[in-house]
Parts: structure tokens; C-alpha cells; sequence
């Protein structure tokens, strides 16, 4: 497999994309000055979208604030249904990813390795997690109720997928080594190959938005955790598959046309990156005129996922009906959601 300036056009978006992103990765460090209880709570929101957005683009159904609410029991190990089952090894393999990144390197075997944390609680999928597919499969889309509604392209046999995997991951590994391209176009790249082979028999859509994380956090892209990419795939779903299809079927042939996707996914990290700059944004003004009793609540919700107005009388000594307004002050700004009704409403970060 081999990808060169002739094979992909770097056209004057693409070259600006790729500066603009530069330039944030390098202010960065800048940028990313908030207290650490602040940028954990950022990171634990992204994470939320990120786990939810991409199950949900497989097929799950489970919102945003059913993610939340599952996370904040993770403990439990035990999971009846396929979307929570998916949900919790999502959150388990993406966890890792954010904590060891610099310890993964990008072999085969951590491929397989993510694969079988990513369906550790995966019933049905026991017999084949962390093992190349074994029957033939296929990308499929799916509507908002989770429904198939048709086949966006076929994918490689199980009989080459071994092989073109290895192929894949000698070659992604040169090219970040020997800086042949700018690491984002090899990125693109691997993730848009990976998803045309899809070696393992499910799992793979989920498995490819994992190693793009990996791939981008070792690539010093170190403010991905904190804004969710899976996000803004899903809400732009058919672009998505569309690009994935107009690249997908050209890769085996003598002219593979990379641009169609590249340039889907150089946008989708752009509109990732503007939406950590809101958000930044906002919690620099926010914290400018906030009282002191919203940030230890703020802190709090960060800490524990969930609360409820009984456990920050407890945990603050604050007065209830004081509490009460704070929290609907912070509901109000968007830096809390609130779940429930009566004595069973409880917040957590937006």
C-alpha cells in the first residue's frame, strides 16, 4: 500500500485545515490553563458525547443523559442490554486511551487487545472480540430509531483481512515515523483504510473512532479529550458515509481518490476544535463572575457524574433552599443538566 503527493492532491483547503489546527495544538498549552477540576469536568462531558454519539451511529439507541446515568453506576460490571453492554466497554477502552496513550503503540496485537476491552461486555460478541473476522460483513447505515436502512459499501474478505492489516500497520507506522505526510493526512488515511477492510466481525465503527483518538493524542494532539469528534460525526452522518463511500471505492485501485474523505474528516476536526474554543470561552467568563458556591458545586458534579440537592447540603453545608438556587442559576447557564422530578431530580455537567 502506498500514499504519495500523487496519489493525494494537497489542495489549498487541505493546507489551510491543517495549519489552523496546528496553530490551536500549539496554543494549547495556552489555552488549556483552566484549573484541573475544570478541565476534568470538560473532558467527562466530551466523553459522555463521544461514548453516546458513537454507539448510537452503530445503531444504539441510549441518549447523552442515559450515557450519564449508566457511567455515574459503571461499578456495576453488569449490563442487560446489547446498547448498555456497548456503552460501558466504550467508556472502559476510551478511558484508557486517554490515560495510557503514550504506552499504546499502534501494533496489531493493541489493535486486537482494544478490540477485546471494546466488547468486554458484549455477550453475543464473546466467541470472536479481539479476533479478525471470520465470515464476510459489511458497513451498514442506520436511522435515528436505529434501524438498518441499507448497505453504504462492502468490505474486505476475512481471507485478505489479515494480510491487509498488516500491510495497513507497517504502513501507518512508517509514514508517522519517517514523517513522509503530515501526520492528520496519515490519520485520515488509516482510519478511512481500516474502516474498508473492517477486520473484526463487529465493532469495527467504534474501534476505528478509538484508534483515530490514539493516533491523534500520540500525534500531540493532546486537547482531543476535552471535545468530542464522534459528536460531530453523527450530526453529520450522511456526509460521513458519504465521503467513506467515495474514497472506500477506489482504494484497491491504481488511482485511489483520498480526497473526498480527507477532507471530511480535516472539516470534522476543525468543527471539533471550534467547539472546545466555545466552550473554553465560555468557562473563562463564566468563572470571571461566578459565585464561589457554584464552583465547589460545579467541582462536585465533575467529581461524582451525578448529584442530587440532599448530597450538596451534605457535601457543601450550605444552606438547602441556597443550594437550590445556585443550582437553578447554573441549569440556567448550561453548566448543569437537570434529570428527574421531586425527590428523585438530580444534576449533572452539561
Amino acid at each position: 500500500m502506498s500514499l504519495n503527493a500523487d496519489t493525494l492532491q494537497i489542495t489549498p483547503e487541505i493546507l489551510s485545515l491543517i495549519a489552523e489546527l496546528d496553530e490551536f495544538k500549539g496554543a494549547w498549552r495556552a489555552i488549556g490553563t483552566l484549573a484541573p477540576d475544570r478541565l476534568s469536568a470538560l473532558r467527562r462531558v466530551a466523553t459522555i458525547e463521544s461514548i453516546g454519539s458513537s454507539t448510537r451511529i452503530e445503531g444504539g439507541r441510549l441518549s447523552d443523559q442515559e450515557v450519564a446515568r449508566l457511567l455515574s453506576n459503571i461499578e456495576i460490571k453488569k449490563f442487560d442490554t446489547r446498547d448498555e453492554q456497548e456503552v460501558a466497554g466504550y467508556a472502559d477502552v476510551m478511558g484508557m486511551i486517554f490515560n495510557s496513550a503514550d504506552h499504546i503503540d499502534l501494533t496489531e496485537n493493541h489493535i486486537r487487545q482494544l478490540h477485546g476491552e471494546l466488547l468486554a461486555y458484549s455477550t453475543k460478541d464473546e466467541r470472536h472480540r479481539g479476533n479478525y473476522k471470520t465470515h464476510p460483513n459489511h458497513v451498514s447505515a442506520f436511522d435515528a430509531d436505529g434501524k438498518e436502512v441499507g448497505v453504504v459499501f462492502e468490505t474486505a474478505s476475512p481471507f485478505d483481512a489479515p494480510r491487509l492489516m498488516t500491510e495497513l500497520v507497517a504502513w501507518t507506522r512508517e509514514a508517522l515515523e519517517n514523517k513522509t505526510l503530515h501526520p492528520l493526512l496519515v490519520i485520515a488515511v488509516f482510519t478511512v483504510v481500516f474502516l474498508e477492510i473492517h477486520p473484526f466481525q463487529d465493532g469495527n465503527g467504534r474501534l476505528s473512532r478509538v484508534i483515530t483518538t490514539l493516533l491523534l493524542l500520540r500525534s500531540g494532539y493532546a486537547y482531543v479529550p476535552y471535545s468530542s469528534l464522534e459528536s460531530v460525526v453523527e450530526q453529520s452522518k450522511e456526509g460521513y458515509y458519504l465521503a467513506l463511500r467515495n474514497t472506500q471505492g477506489t482504494i484497491r485501485t491504481e488511482s485511489p481518490d483520498w480526497q473526498p474523505w480527507v477532507l471530511y474528516f480535516l472539516r470534522a476536526l476543525k468543527k471539533q476544535k471550534q467547539r472546545l474554543e466555545v466552550k473554553i470561552e465560555r468557562e473563562h467568563i463564566l468563572l470571571a463572575k461566578m459565585p464561589e458556591l457554584s464552583i465547589k458545586i460545579l467541582e462536585l458534579a465533575a467529581e461524582q457524574g451525578q448529584l442530587t440537592v440532599a448530597q450538596l447540603v451534605e457535601l457543601t453545608g450550605a444552606n438547602r433552599n441556597t443550594i437550590k438556587k445556585h443550582l437553578q442559576n447554573l441549569v440556567s447557564s448550561q453548566q448543569l443538566a437537570q434529570y428527574g422530578k421531586g425527590k428523585g431530580t438530580w444534576y449533572s455537567r452539561v
